[in-house]
């Protein structure tokens, strides 16, 4: 579970470094931080928050 983790997120930051340069302008979504960006920075912070949640809750059981 924690390999998927690192693989979502690591595509999530790559799409949404992608899309602050600019690269999807000729699909037709605007570059700097558009929708695109920010929804990428919060499905991140998302696996961010519930890996450190989900490793506080292990060191507790431990």
């Amino acid at each position: 579970m924690v390999k998927i983790l690192e693989m979502v997120g690591l595509v999530l930051v790559a799409i949404m470094s992608l899309g602050f340069v600019g690269v999807f302008e000729p699909y037709g979504i605007k570059n700097g931080t558009s929708e695109l960006f920010w929804g990428c920075a919060g499905g991140t912070l998302l696996i961010i928050i519930y890996r450190k949640m989900k490793r506080k809750r292990d060191e507790k059981e431990e």
